[in-house]
């Protein structure tokens, strides 16, 4: 017999040669989009890690970009195009060829094409090429296209935009160097989740820092916050409210900043009921007008040398009176509708540390600035021999974004920042290139053809200035099939694709042909309301036919969509295949300088799959689309997607990619195409990237050198300075419309909600969905969040991340819990107006007593994403979408709108309110509700218990043992305190540095 207690011992190469090739591509586990170095053995991913020398995250890797491994071989992973068999929802397909497939497209989209463009809906998600497919939807002529943006942060990217020409999200960062007081609000962990952390752990190991993070929910970033402050959902915007009331009470305002970048003292005109009230006076030449305290005249803004009135009635050429807008917004904020102690209650802050943290921010802006010897040029000439800075920077992101109050907070804390004077300024908040631009920025939304044919004059998203760059018919009712761009939604940049399946299925305001959608999971977890989803997907006529009538969708794995489409054409892996992170859509640039990126294939599809850029560009060519094919009727771009990226112009020497352009590839920017471009890409890393010149680095709304460069580059129509609208005069022009001035006036039943919503300064109004009849009964808010090792819900199929998440749990706090009779571990039902949920109950003292949280996108339906019948996530794991209605919930005064800001129709997926009652003992143990099974993929793989992967793929030991490293994270930030340490970058010592 064996001795059970014999020391086993086994023999480990302490060195091994993990792979035999090496590639560096981009990333896309998650938004991040960090550098990766690709180990390869025997044709196959090997080992993933961080790519040391690329911008973004500088060698850092984290959970998923480190498991990006078993996505690629994740036995959910579609083979072969499908045609739907069976019902709609049954999982029935048989696969076909290629040809078939393309083919029959072909024929379902151009027979639409000529029936009438419109009647496509072309939708994507989260594939960042926006660029590329809205130019598709633009030559197709169909003005039915949007992407992600609609239901993920279009406030985010809304509010900045029209307010400082630039935004939070992937738009702008913290000046992490420099800053020394960081607030966030309502960020998950996943979004820009590398460089946050990493800024995060450079901040916090400089001395005199503080970081307060502003979340219902003490997760990720808000558990290492030297502050948590549990802000009461959708409140966030009386918060602020409440702390720029506190900093005008005692005059911490950069009123220096305010006066040359900002619209402070631009005069509001004061003539109720005139079709100018409250517009900026403006003189003969356009300019808007501002009273000069030396001159006691009224001059023009753009004058060099001013010093202008913040306060006081002045009296306009036409015998008018006007006022500075700042004047309009220090009596909104001064009320004491706004105080700490009229607030406090509501947002669940005690008006104490209201007080606090306002001084706090006053002392880190006025007390503590930041002093630079970079001189530097404004755009009005005047020389600067210093950059002086506010070191208080923001960053925000879907916790602000994700309710009806959305787009209002999030100009607030934009204004905030600008009343600090920390906007690009050392130590504050920084643009990222290709920001900023003017406020709003254009181009304008294209709902028509140019001339009446094909294709639309311009893109069909964009930025409306007024109530005339609306798409809507004669009547001022939508015709897109989301209504974006409507009296209902103006100023939605990025439309509504929560929307689309409802108006589809309800032919409102008309019916589609044909839905086209791509990597958007839209019958489980990016959908509200998934019973009515559902629903809308199968619903027939009274003919027997589906109201939707064809449905083509585009994936790389068998999610729950994949079931209720009639073509699927598979997509490829992001490491099989060719991307372009691109300076015309989202790029990977930071406030240091611009950048941009690619994916290129470093492995092979074993399957027969093609990448969806290859399949757009296949289908244009087959259509006879303008710009997709030559003038002898073949293919534009025969090479596919690369051909494009390299060959692709968009403007005058600009296309997708920056870097290595001309024939010779020594240009960037701007440039002819050069053939080569995308070899230097990947002898460089697969990315390209600039470093500002230190004068270019702050205040690049009013940096002559970077204004220069930006027009230089085209992402700026003139060099000329970007002012900060605080007082949104594009707001009030729809509010004057909604009181009947102009040529475009609101149908009467949306004058009232444009009035309201509408004001030119940030406003609070509570969440919809606080305010129906009979909420009392549903006394908590609900929320989700993604975790930080998993993103959407292609993340919570991995192998390797489900063993750190399978089943979410319902977080709540203990005491709330207590007063339920709810116990660790319970199982609850939480329920709605909508519908119903089971899960189980994990007690937290980390979130708001109002509040209970769950992971997004953990639950997944039976037969979906190649998981087992038995898998945790099918069984326990549920989704908070079943409970929200993507309706204003019924009964309620404005039930015929979406449940979506009204100003941007971001979806208000944080607006939810339920009730959470503990189960009966014989209800524990499994979710509900549970959909039928879905019909397991066509020629699936083998199911396995266990999913084992690179056996065959084992390194190759070398001599002696790998050289030990001295590895410290925030080395440099740490050297310049602690004695005896060597400096260095990205954690290593320096070569030759010494202790």
């Amino acid at each position: 017999m064996a001795n059970p207690f014999e020391t086993v011992k086994e023999k480990v190469d302490l060195s091994v040669d993990p792979s035999d090739e090496v590639k560096t591509t981009t990333c896309y586990m998650c938004a991040c989009r960090c550098g990766v170095k690709v180990h390869l053995k025997n044709g196959k991913v090997r080992y993933l890690e961080g790519n040391p020398d690329h911008p973004v995250n500088k060698g850092v890797l984290c959970a998923k970009g480190s498991a990006g491994i078993m996505n690629q071989n994740s036995p959910a992973k579609l083979k072969k195009p499908l045609l739907r068999t069976g019902e709609r929802g049954s999982g029935e397909f048989r696969e076909i060829e290629w040809d078939e497939a393309l083919a029959l497209a072909a024929e379902w989209l151009g027979d639409t094409r000529r029936k009438d463009p419109h009647k496509l809906a072309f939708f994507t998600g989260r594939d960042q090429s926006q660029s590329f497919t809205g130019w598709w939807a633009k030559q197709y002529g169909t003005r039915n296209f949007a992407a992600h943006g609609g239901f993920c942060s279009v406030n985010m990217a809304a509010g900045g935009l029209y307010t400082l020409g630039g935004a939070f999200w992937e738009f702008g960062e913290p000046d992490w160097d420099l800053t020394r007081y960081f607030m966030m609000f309502g960020v998950a962990e996943d979004h820009d989740s590398n460089p946050i952390k990493a800024g995060i752990g450079k901040m916090k190991s400089r001395a005199g820092t503080k970081f307060v993070s502003i979340n219902p929910c003490r997760t990720g970033y808000s558990a290492v916050a030297d502050e948590w402050v549990g802000v009461r959902p959708g409140t966030d915007g009386l918060f602020v409210f409440a702390l720029i009331h506190e900093l005008l009470r005692a005059e911490k305002i950069d009123f220096a900043s305010l006066a040359r970048y900002s619209n402070a003292p631009w005069l509001v005109i004061q003539d109720p009921g005139a079709a100018d009230d409250g517009l900026f006076a403006r003189g003969e030449d356009g300019q808007p007008l501002v009273y000069d305290l030396e001159s006691k005249s009224l001059v023009s803004f753009s004058t060099p040398d001013f010093k202008p009135a913040f306060a006081g009635e002045r009296t306009l050429p036409d015998g008018r009176k006007a006022v500075p807008s700042f004047e309009l917004l220090a009596r909104r904020y001064l009320s004491d509708a706004y105080s700490p102690d009229a607030v406090a209650e509501q947002t669940g802050v005690s008006a104490d540390a209201i007080r606090r943290i306002a001084a706090e921010l006053a002392e880190a802006a006025f007390e503590s600035e930041v002093v630079l010897d970079v001189p530097w040029t404004d755009a009005w000439g005047r020389k600067h021999d210093k950059m002086i800075g506010r070191p208080v920077s923001f960053h925000a992101m879907r916790g602000i974004s994700a309710h009806s109050n959305g787009f209002h907070t999030c100009r607030a804390i934009h204004i905030l920042q600008a009343l600090l004077g920390s906007v690009d300024t050392p130590g504050g908040w920084r643009n990222k290139a290709p920001f900023p631009r003017p406020a709003p920025p254009g181009p304008k939304p294209a709902g028509h053809a140019a001339d009446g044919g094909l294709p639309l004059g311009g893109m069909p998203l964009g930025t409306p200035f007024g109530p005339e760059d609306l798409i809507v018919d004669d009547a001022g009712e939508p015709v897109r099939i989301d209504k974006a761009y409507s009296w209902e939604h103006p100023l939605s940049a990025h439309g509504l694709m929560h929307m689309v399946l409802h108006n589809a299925w309800a032919g409102d305001p008309e019916p589609v042909d044909v839905l086209f959608m791509y990597m958007a999971n839209m019958a489980w977890n990016s959908s509200m309301n998934t019973a009515g989803t559902l629903k809308y997907l199968t619903d027939k006529d009274e003919n027997g036919e589906y109201r939707i009538p064809k449905i083509i969708y585009s994936d790389a794995f068998y999610s729950e969509t994949v079931a209720y489409a009639d073509l699927i054409l598979p997509d490829t892996t992001y490491l099989e295949r060719w991307d372009c992170i691109s300076l015309l859509d989202r790029p990977i640039s930071s406030a240091h300088g611009p950048a941009d990126a690619i994916r290129h294939p470093v492995v092979q599809p074993d399957r027969d799959v093609r990448p969806f850029q290859d399949v757009l560009l296949d289908l244009g060519a087959r259509l006879g689309m303008e710009g997709f094919v030559k003038d002898d009727g073949s293919a534009a771009y025969p090479g596919g997607y690369p051909d494009y990226i390299t060959n692709h112009v968009r403007g005058p020497g600009i296309g997708p990619l920056a870097g290595w352009r001309g024939k010779d590839g020594d240009q960037h920017g701007r440039g002819d195409p050069n053939p080569d471009q995308l070899d230097r890409y990947i002898e460089h890393g697969a990315f390209w990237h600039h470093d500002l010149a230190p004068e270019q680095q702050y205040y690049k709304h009013a940096n002559q050198s970077y204004l220069d460069y930006s027009h230089g580059m085209g992402w700026i129509g003139a060099a000329a300075p970007i002012t900060f609208q605080l007082y949104s005069e594009t707001l009030q022009k729809f509010r004057l419309a909604a009181m009947g001035h102009g040529a475009h006036v609101p149908p009467e039943r949306h004058r009232e909600r444009v009035k309201e919503y509408f004001d030119p300064l940030p406003i609070w109004y509570a969440p919809f969905e606080d305010e129906v009849d009979g909420v009392d009964e549903y006394p908590l808010h609900a929320l989700t969040q993604r975790p930080m090792h998993m993103y959407h819900s292609w993340g919570s199929q991995n192998a390797w991340l489900r063993q750190i998440t399978a089943a979410n749990r319902l977080f709540m706090h203990v005491d709330t819990a207590r007063e339920l009779g709810i116990e660790d571990n319970d199982w609850v039902r939480v329920s709605s107006r909508t519908g119903y949920v089971k899960g189980q109950v994990k007690l937290v003292r980390g979130v708001n007593p109002q509040t209970v949280w769950t992971w997004n996108a953990i639950g997944k339906r039976k037969g979906s994403w190649g998981l087992s019948k038995d898998a945790p996530e099918s069984n326990r794991g549920f989704l908070l979408n079943h409970l929200i209605d993507e309706l204003v919930p019924r009964g309620a005064e404005k039930a015929r709108y979406s449940n979506s800001d009204p100003v941007t129709g971001q979806a208000a997926w944080f607006d939810l309110r339920v009730k959470v009652e503990k189960c009966a003992p014989e209800e524990a143990g499994l979710t509900d509700p549970l959909y039928p099974d879905i019909a397991p993929m066509p020629e699936a793989p083998e199911r396995l218990d266990v999913l084992r992967y690179g056996k065959d793929l084992t390194g190759t030991p070398t001599a002696g043992t790998a050289e030990a490293e001295d590895w410290i994270a925030h080395r440099h930030e740490l050297a310049q305190t602690i004695e005896g340490m060597r400096d260095g970058q990205y954690g290593r010592a320096g070569k030759g540095d010494k202790a």
